[in-house]
């Protein structure tokens, strides 16, 4: 016979059990390699507390800002490999892989909001496919503000470009440097504050976000807003970890990430107005490009948007063909 002790005991744990199975929780973790205070990682922040709240608590997952968990070019890999179950990335650091991933950075093929949408737009079923086969599955993107020019001196055309040292971050502005004959250096966004005050930098083709991130004022004094074109960060999902939800959760995922764009979206255009009032307040001269270097410019595009169409081939050749009927 079993004593009430005992009874009591096996009611106890059967109640925990129940407990502990009602309250389970699934602990993703999602780096990101941009400061706290930058809008795609408040955004992140919002998307996570969404899913919590969306899925009951039944999955929690915690963003790690600022490369703290892995450098910029290691978040993909991270994700694929399952030592992170989601990341945040600017697609175009991963052009080097399909050059799909760096449609959004060829200069001056879509320099507005409106444009780089439509752009997204064309462009998302053939990113989407790329990432499946790579064991990845997009949730959302969002944009920067447009790219302009960094230096501290006076550049009235390409020509004054030419022995800089360029921050270089993916092909795209590799290859800018290389056309106007900087001398192209590679600079993740976490990196750039040092780099700036040490020297190893003193020219790049950034956003104002990253401007303003970097309190890039300490180094250098103009700022030409060439909206050069418009890049997106993009966030996935390793497609095991999400096929392991329950459905409401995966809703409950898909449903934040939908959020998450729109509100992305909205930031950026906001954003960016401020964040050239920063520039300002803080004593950078934004100046407008002028003709000869707008014309430089450009012909850089153009050269560009020809190399990236030869190594996108059939599947560039769509996208172009989507995006131009838009």
């Amino acid at each position: 016979m079993i004593s009430k002790l005992v009874r009591s005991g096996l009611a106890g744990a059967a109640l925990l059990a129940a407990s502990g199975t009602a309250f389970a929780q699934t602990a993703w973790v999602l780096p990101s390699a941009y400061p706290p205070a930058n809008y795609h990682v408040e955004n992140l922040m919002q998307f996570s507390k969404d899913v919590e709240t969306a899925s009951g608590g039944k999955l929690k997952i915690t963003v790690h800002p600022n490369a703290s968990l892995f450098k910029a070019p290691d978040i993909k890999r991270a994700v694929q490999t399952g030592q992170a179950q989601a990341g945040e990335v600017l697609i175009s650091l991963h052009e080097n892989e399909n050059p799909v991933f760096g449609i959004d950075v060829v200069p001056f093929l879509a320099t507005s909001f409106d444009a780089s949408k439509k752009l997204y737009a064309a462009s998302k079923p053939a990113i989407e496919k790329a990432l499946d086969a790579q064991g990845l599955k997009l949730l959302y993107a969002t944009p920067w503000p447009p790219q302009g020019i960094f230096t501290k001196k006076d550049v009235n055309s390409t020509a004054d470009l030419k022995g800089l040292k360029w921050r270089a971050y993916n092909v795209g502005t590799s290859r800018i440097a290389d056309l106007v004959g900087a001398q192209p250096v590679t600079v993740q966004a976490a990196e750039l504050p040092q780099a700036l005050a040490t020297g190893v930098v003193d020219g790049l083709m950034t956003s104002s976000a990253t401007g303003v991130d970097s309190k890039i004022w300490e180094s250098l004094t103009h700022y030409y807003d060439t909206q050069a074109w418009i890049p997106k960060n993009v966030i996935f999902v390793n497609k095991a970890a999400f096929a392991a939800l329950d459905p409401a959760v995966q809703k409950a995922v898909t449903d934040a990430a939908a959020a998450a764009e729109t509100r992305g979206w909205a930031l950026g255009a906001e954003k960016t107005a401020a964040y050239m009032e920063t520039l300002r307040k803080n004593g950078m001269k934004v100046l407008e490009p002028s003709a000869d270097l707008k014309k430089g410019l450009a012909d850089v595009g153009a050269k560009l948007t020809e190399d990236w169409s030869k190594k996108a081939g059939a599947d560039g050749a769509a996208i172009l063909d989507a995006y131009k009927k838009m």
